[in-house]
């Protein structure tokens, strides 16, 4: 396929479109939801409790938390626990929690049988020394966001985490993981002030949430490797 980038061994690639040309082709792959999916997945899983992924933001969310022993996360970020990273640091250990999201959750689920990682700024080393554990061929997908009709909106940070992960990652690199790549180093000086800048850090900025952004801005501070396992996230390091 023209567009499956398979004659490089790392790949890039942006939404579940991406997800659907490279998880197959692929022996691992890396969803990259900056903020706020993949750091609050990164803060779920190095405290010790799990995450479950799930699309929906409605009704059926509560059924599934119920069906899976498991609370579920806030829709409106204000309480403990929600989709903000900062509701969730002090979560404890074995804690089992459904966290709906259109973007990180639904590309996670839609990975099929290929190992699937969870990635962001606060691990990128981490994950990126795990998917080499899997293999060689290795595909990181930044999730964006979207706009109000549904399609997809590139995500300046969610493009910068995927090149932080892909930085570190050995083997040939498609023009699109060389340019995630570069967009990595030119920011890695300022991240917070650049995160704070782009179009979804000041969304979360207006909307009440700037320490949401300083966590996600904390680079190579966490060892968890959340890992999608029968549904939900794990930190490998502890299975």
């Amino acid at each position: 396929m023209v567009f499956d980038q398979a004659e490089f061994a790392l790949r890039c690639e942006w939404g579940l479109a991406g997800v659907t040309q490279l998880a197959a082709i692929s022996d691992a792959i890396v969803i990259v939801d900056v903020l706020s999916f993949s750091t609050s997945v990164d803060i779920i899983t190095s405290r010790g409790a799990i995450a479950f992924p799930y699309r929906w933001r409605d009704e059926s969310a509560a059924d599934f938390a119920a069906t899976h022993q498991a609370l579920l996360a806030s829709r409106d970020r204000q309480s403990a626990f929600s989709l903000s990273p900062a509701s969730l640091l002090d979560i404890p250990a074995g804690t089992r929690l459904v966290l709906p999201s259109p973007n990180g959750a639904t590309l996670s689920l839609g990975t099929g049988t290929t190992p699937t990682l969870s990635g962001c700024l606060r691990n990128y080393h981490a994950i990126a020394a795990h998917a080499q554990t899997c293999g060689s061929n290795i595909a990181v997908i930044p999730a964006g966001e979207r706009w109000a009709d549904g399609s997809l909106r590139p995500a300046w940070e969610d493009w910068v985490g995927a090149g932080a992960i892909l930085s570190q990652l050995p083997g040939t690199r498609s023009p699109e993981v060389a340019a995630a790549i570069a967009a990595f180093h030119q920011a890695a000086p300022q991240l917070l002030d650049l995160l704070m800048q782009c179009s979804s850090g000041k969304e979360l900025i207006a909307r009440g949430f700037p320490q949401d952004i300083e966590l996600a801005s904390q680079a190579n501070i966490s060892a968890a490797v959340p890992y999608l396992i029968e549904g939900a996230y794990q930190d490998a390091n502890r299975i």
